[in-house]
């Protein structure tokens, strides 16, 4: 009896959690109760909102890197910069035809090779939202049962970081940006991209951090120098 009246009452407190807010027909809002919800633990829900997050932040990325290299939607058969965007963050049904195939890394690398002649923010793009979405076990949403690896974390955040570093530093034979990010207006550096990339390193290493702990596993921690750098695995770690 005693138990049970325990298991009454823990499910009374995780009502409210496990009700939405809906409005009807006719236009009156109303608390009714979605199941899932009690499927849901909170770091179940900082997972989520993380993935919101970081999604959100590499779409501004890549919406900055077309602003600043128009030459690279223009190669592409889209009309506008727009129509270029939204093809990519359609990542999920198909691949740039020159990356078909690819790994998510191997698809980020075209971006800095000098002889590739297709859109390098595409490529560089579409491998970061695969592998990020590899980390996060390509779902949207994530329940008690949900199994996620703390590693494809810590290696997606370390890709960011990789990123950034080859942002700045691939040039083409002219000694250009092969892709243009940072830029100096008037004497000062505008960091915009790195402030953006920085927001998502932080995020992938905090829910790296809570997975290790809840799992009780280490994370391998990798030493490399970036200038020698290829991007970590994600999607094929097991």
């Amino acid at each position: 009896m005693r138990l049970s009246r325990r298991c009454f009452l823990a499910a009374c407190m995780l009502l409210p959690a496990a009700c939405a807010t809906r409005r009807g027909t006719d236009g009156q809002e109303a608390t009714v109760f979605d199941p899932k919800y009690l499927a849901k633990s909170d770091i179940d829900r900082v997972v989520d909102l993380s993935r919101e997050l970081v999604m959100a932040a590499l779409k501004r990325i890549a919406d900055k890197l077309y602003r600043r290299n128009p030459r690279e939607w223009k190669k592409t058969r889209h009309a506008g910069r727009e129509a270029a965007l939204t093809a990519l963050l359609h990542y999920r049904e198909h691949a740039p035809a020159s990356l078909a195939g690819q790994t998510e890394g191997e698809a980020a690398l075209q971006a800095f090779d000098p002889g590739y002649a297709d859109d390098r923010v595409a490529a560089l793009m579409y491998g970061l939202l695969t592998m990020t979405d590899a980390a996060y076990e390509h779902k949207d949403e994530f329940f008690v049962l949900d199994s996620l690896d703390a590693q494809k974390f810590y290696n997606c955040a370390r890709n960011m970081e990789i990123a950034i570093w080859k942002l700045a530093a691939a040039q083409d034979a002219a000694g250009k940006p092969l892709i243009y990010s940072n830029e100096i207006d008037g004497g000062r550096q505008n960091l915009s991209f790195e402030r953006e990339f920085g927001g998502v390193i932080m995020l992938l290493d905090y829910i790296a951090n809570i997975l290790a702990d809840r799992n009780g596993r280490a994370i391998t921690r990798v030493t490399h120098s970036l200038a020698a750098s290829i991007f970590l695995p994600v999607g094929i770690l097991k």
